[in-house]
This record gives structure tokens, sequence and C-alpha cells, in this order.
């Protein structure tokens, strides 16, 4: 299979959604130009949810306006409903994406409706979507676990994104919400899935909870994912998932990735930059481990200059 890896990447919103503080947009358009000046070709940019649920993308509509121009990078936005939908094409991103939980708990924690009410409302959203040219995007989230129900059985998220792929959904990413998978799990969930799915249509959103998500996508690899979210400065978590702690780092994603001579297309110094903005607009530390003790071309020159 190919060694090309797509990194999609998710500080913008999955990141900027779990800040306390409410980033100016000034300081969001200045991280999304040093997200696209590393290189990045997929950015998911925000999520048009209502601002009494997630305040800190109340911006969305201007935001996603005034993002930087570029023919390279594929921008994107969550969309939870028709009336997200509807703001998000009058933006002209040309990809939006839907999400729904594998968890009842979560999801009627997350959304206020049932798995079922969930999917019943994207068909509609995803038809419109189609019709007006735009991609989909699905992510199903707690694959690997909940903070409320625990153990997810595999057959419940298997069953989401199979029917999110009906919709018309290109892919679906499967995300670990609370940083709970382990790597045998994480083979024999992707063993099922790819009995029925190609690796083409899946993706891989590992949260760094308890330090496994590197692990975890080295075991994606092996199976042949070759499409992973991550976040600048290992950014992010839900805000209705307790416990939930930030993305894998994209900057400690593409050290790895480069490290075993498969390229990302994201600069290595460029993409360090951009997880220090990251740290400048929150104001705090970031949890990354690369940016904070840096590149080292001197192990592999070779490989540390793969685009």
């Amino acid at each position: 299979m190919s060694t090309d890896v797509s990194v999609y990447e998710v500080g913008l919103r999955d990141g900027l959604q779990n800040e306390q503080a409410i980033v100016p947009l000034v300081d969001k358009l200045r991280l999304a130009q040093a997200l696209v000046a590393s290189g990045l070709r997929r950015i998911e940019a925000a999520s048009f949810v209502s601002p009494t649920w997630i305040p800190q993308l109340a911006d969305a509509d201007e935001f996603c306006r005034s993002l930087p121009k570029s023919e390279n990078v594929t921008f994107s936005a969550l969309c939870p409903n028709l009336r997200g939908l509807e703001r998000a094409l009058a933006t002209d991103l040309p990809e939006i994406a839907v999400f729904v939980s594998s968890s009842e708990t979560h999801n009627k924690k997350n959304v206020n409706r049932s798995i079922r009410q969930s999917l019943d409302e994207f068909k509609p959203l995803i038809e419109v979507a189609r019709k007006a040219n735009r991609r989909v995007r699905g992510y199903v989230s707690t694959v690997w676990g909940c903070a409320y129900e625990g153990f997810v059985p595999t057959e419940q998220s298997l069953a989401v994104t199979r029917e999110l792929l009906a919709l018309g959904c290109y892919q679906v990413s499967l995300g670990d919400t609370i940083g709970a998978g382990t790597p045998r799990q994480t083979r024999t969930l992707l063993a099922t899935y790819l009995a029925e799915f190609l690796p083409s249509q899946l993706a891989m959103h590992m949260h760094d909870t308890r330090g496994t998500a590197l692990a975890n996508v080295l075991v994606g690899l092996e199976c042949g994912i070759r499409d992973f979210d991550s976040s600048v400065g290992g950014m992010g978590g839900c805000p209705y998932a307790p416990g939930a702690a930030g993305n894998v780092a994209t900057e400690d994603l593409v050290y790895m990735l480069h490290g075993m001579g498969m390229p990302t297309g994201v600069d290595p110094e460029a993409i360090l930059e951009a997880a220090r903005v990251a740290e400048a607009v929150v104001g705090r530390g970031l949890p990354g481990k690369v940016h904070q003790a840096g590149w080292f071309p001197k192990l592999s020159p070779e490989l540390s200059r793969l685009k």
C-alpha cells in the first residue's frame, strides 16, 4: 500500500472548542494561516453549532468567510443539522462533516438526541450537501469506549459507520473520544472494520488521554489505514465527555511518520511554528511533545525533509 499519509488537522475546531477562554477572531486567523503555511492539506475550521452549546465557536460564520485562500487546502466544518448546513453553504466551504456517537448516553449528552434521531436528521442534510457539490465526511465517537457507558461493543460503532457510508459520506473517522484504546484492542477492532470496508473509507481520530494515541496510530498504519486526524500542539477534547484530553499532536504524528519514511506533505519546521502560534493564541502551554523538544534532523536528515 501507499506510504503517503493524509493528516486531517482538527485543532481549529476540536482544539479551540475545549478551551475555557474564547480566542478572538484575529488570533484564530493567525493560527489558520500558520497551519496553511505548514503544508497541511485538510483542515477542519469550525463547527456550525449553536453558540449556546459551544460559545468558543460562535464566530464560525465570519471565521470561515475570512479563512486564507489556498488551492492546496480543503477546509471543512461540522454541521449538526440543516440550519448548520445552511450556514456552512453560505461560506462556500467545499466540505462538511456530520457526527454521531456509538454510545447512546454520549450522543444524548453531546447533541440531546438518540443515535437514531441523529442518523435520521443526517439523511436529508447529506442529500442537500451532495446536491450542492459538497463532500461529506462522517465522525463516529466513543468507538473505543465511553465515559458514561464504559466499553462500547464494536457492532454498535460498525452499524453507525455502515449507515453513514450508505448515506453518502466519503469517509468515516473513528474516534477514541476519551483516549481509552490500547494497541491490541485497536488491532481487533480494525480487523472487524476492514473485513467490511476499504481502508480509504476509514480514518482514525485518536485522543492521547492515557498516552496511547501514537501506539494506536502505528497499529492503524500496520492495518492499512492512511488517514489520521490530529490537532496542532495536542489541543482538544470533548466538552461532553468527562476526562477527555487532547488529540494526538499534529507535530508528534508528523515526526513519527516522517521517521518511518511516510510522507505527509507537512513541513517539519513550519508545523512546529504553528504549534508555537497555537500556544500563544490560547495563552497556555500545550501537551504536544515535539514542539517542546524540537525536531531532530540529525537522526535521519533525508527523512526529516519528507513532505
